[in-house]
């Protein structure tokens, strides 16, 4: 069911709201519907078509529709990192082009007007309708080269622009009337790594864009140009009411809270503290997050952007909140978030590097305040969830010897981390990171083996590595691989080696991520989480996730839960006891357990539990 027809049918109220009545709710329903499945299928256009490994399996990108005045209008089940700023681009275009007309297209990766970083490159175009603008196609896709001068998208050294080196398209015209311009074409092709797959993926978005500007057209011809205008004004209106109806449930509450990065050795010795005041305000409808008083901006690829600020934040909150919330500019006026220039969580101030903007301290900042709105209590809120980004991440690079010795380069996703317990479910197991919310998807094995030269020796689940709670976190995974012949470069970028997921409410925090590189001889060294590691035949790199973290007093996990967990090798036996109180009698080594139900009942029933 639709964002829209469940709103439709829930009838909330709220105060401070527009008026919620819709001139015709049924040509509502279906127009609502209707933009989803044009952003569905922008997305298995990009899906079918990329040409990357972490486009095309990883679903590393995202689409968006936005009206002409700059208002996010349907994202489908695009990453909030790249969806919930994607209006803050589009609305740029008129004010850089005034000679904006049909058959236009724009490139933009500018990570201070609005993106998110630059190695996420956007394609919009803008849809015209009996020569009016009416909406902006949006596409997104995180690329595997950027022209990094290290080879990696995420460049956590960088000092500044300059030194990352990435190539930034700042909203430039790519197509006009509907034809290439070539000398953008080839300004990206000259600066890639492996060309071929940037403009392979180039195309695949600006194909996505222009299908839905193929399907936006039929819409406004099928229901009315006039309807579709109402219909835009009217949906926004009434997302505004539900979110503030649903905030107008929530118990009042102010935080003052912080959460700390991992410390980066040379550049961030003492890691980076992100901090935020949050306010929930239920009598005025209103969340404001004021994020102003962090630090200023730090010399190394670590800062955010205005675009990632502002959207890890709104990623939080809908977390939090429950389903059914639609996911537009409608219901964000209902979260204020304050920002000031020159902040490492803020907006940046050129030169500063916004290389790994979208993951790093953006993934703090939505666990972060996920997990302080579980203080409020009624359901809400999560868990934090694992964000390690080591060698299940790792951007692998180097010459493969079966083509000629022609350059590769690509982003793993191999391994997930284990996501946040909620107050009604354990962490899913296929997390990703907090900023993504679970959407990208983990790389087939197989496909990597035949497109690079890499064997990958196994992926599994690490046993008892997810929070403790009523609700667990969920698992973490090891993953280990090496290079087939010759060398591999291999590009880590991970936190959660030294600052673990915490749980909520009494949850315990999830298993740290860990990187090893290991010898011919078998001998393992450990490596650091941020790092150029180069690895030649007969060498390996072996590394796990974060899993994590736990929801509620794990004394008070169902009990039968625990025992599933045990015989899954999902628990550990001295886990079971120690952290969950249940006495667990049988074999170990034949997996037989039974709960001694008369024992763990005396166990939970002790003194302080």
């Amino acid at each position: 069911m639709s964002e829209l027809v469940r709103a439709t049918a829930a009838g909330e109220k709220g105060p401070n709201s527009p008026p919620s009545a819709f001139t015709d709710p049924v040509l509502a329903a279906v127009l609502g519907n209707r933009l989803e499945a044009i952003v569905r299928e922008m997305t298995n256009t990009v899906l079918r078509s990329a040409r990357s490994v972490i486009v095309s399996n990883g679903r590393d990108f995202s689409c968006a529709i936005v009206s002409a005045n700059g208002e996010l209008l349907s994202v489908a089940d695009g990453l909030p990192v790249h969806t919930f700023n994607s209006h803050m681009q589009a609305a740029n275009i008129p004010g850089l082009h005034n000679d904006l007309a049909e058959g236009d297209a724009f490139i933009d990766n500018d990570p201070y007007t609005g993106n998110t970083h630059p190695a996420d490159q956007t394609v919009m175009v803008p849809v015209f309708v009996d020569g009016e603008h009416l909406f902006t196609a949006c596409a997104k896709a995180h690329q595997a080269d950027i022209g990094n001068s290290l080879p990696t998208t995420y460049h956590p050294f960088a000092k500044d622009v300059y030194e990352e080196g990435a190539i930034i398209f700042p909203c430039m015209r790519l197509q006009r009337n509907g034809r290439l311009i070539d000398d953008v074409i080839r300004l990206g092709m000259r600066r890639i790594r492996v060309p071929e797959q940037w403009r392979g993926d180039l195309l695949a978005t600006l194909g996505a864009a222009r299908i839905a500007e193929q399907r936006l057209k039929e819409l406004c011809r099928e229901h009315g140009t006039a309807n579709v205008k109402t219909f835009i004004k009217e949906w926004l209106d009434y997302s505004e009411r539900l979110m503030a109806s649903r905030i107008a449930a929530l118990p009042q509450g102010r935080f003052d809270v912080s959460s700390n990065h991992d410390p980066v050795p040379v550049v961030l010795p003492d890691g980076i503290t992100v901090k935020a005041i949050i306010e929930v305000d239920p009598a005025a409808g209103e969340i404001r997050v004021d994020l102003r008083h962090n630090d200023d901006c730090v010399k190394a690829g670590f800062n955010q952007t205005e675009a990632t600020a502002r959207s890890s934040v709104m990623a939080a909150i809908y977390h939090s909140l429950g389903t059914g919330l639609p996911r537009n500019s409608g219901a964000f006026r209902r979260i204020k978030v304050l920002l000031r220039e020159n902040s490492v969580v803020g907006i940046p101030r050129f030169p500063a590097s916004c290389s790994i903007a979208t993951t790093n301290v953006a993934d703090r900042l939505v666990n972060l305040i996920q997990s302080t709105l579980a203080g409020l209590g009624n359901n809400i809120g999560l868990a934090e969830g694992g964000l390690c980004m080591g060698v299940n991440s790792g951007v692998i690079s180097g010459q493969d010897f079966r083509n000629d010795c022609r350059p590769y380069i690509s982003q793993l996703t191999l391994a997930s981390n284990g996501g946040p317990a909620s107050p009604f479910a354990d962490g899913w197991g296929t997390y990703g990171i907090p900023a993504a919310a679970g959407l990208t998807y983990r790389d087939s094995v197989e496909i990597n083996e035949i497109k690079f030269p890499i064997i990958i020796d196994h992926l599994r689940l690490v046993p008892g590595s997810g929070g403790a709670g009523a609700y667990r976190g969920g698992l973490a995974v090891e993953t280990r691989f090496r290079v087939r012949e010759g060398t591999m470069t291999v590009v880590t970028n991970s936190d959660g080696q030294v600052f673990a997921p915490k749980g909520a409410l009494g949850g315990q925090p999830g298993a740290l991520g860990a990187s090893w590189l290991i010898e011919q001889d078998g001998r393992e060294k450990r490596i650091a989480g941020f790092g150029v590691h180069e690895i030649r035949k007969g060498q390996a790199l072996r590394g796990t996730t974060n899993g994590g973290g736990g929801f509620g007093d794990p004394a008070k996990r169902d009990t039968a839960l625990v025992l599933q967990d045990v015989v899954e090798a999902r628990e550990t036996v001295e886990r079971a006891h120690s952290l969950y109180q249940v006495v667990l009698t049988g074999d170990a080594k034949a997996g037989t357990f039974a709960i001694d139900h008369l024992r763990t009942a005396r166990l939970r029933g002790a003194p302080g539990n």
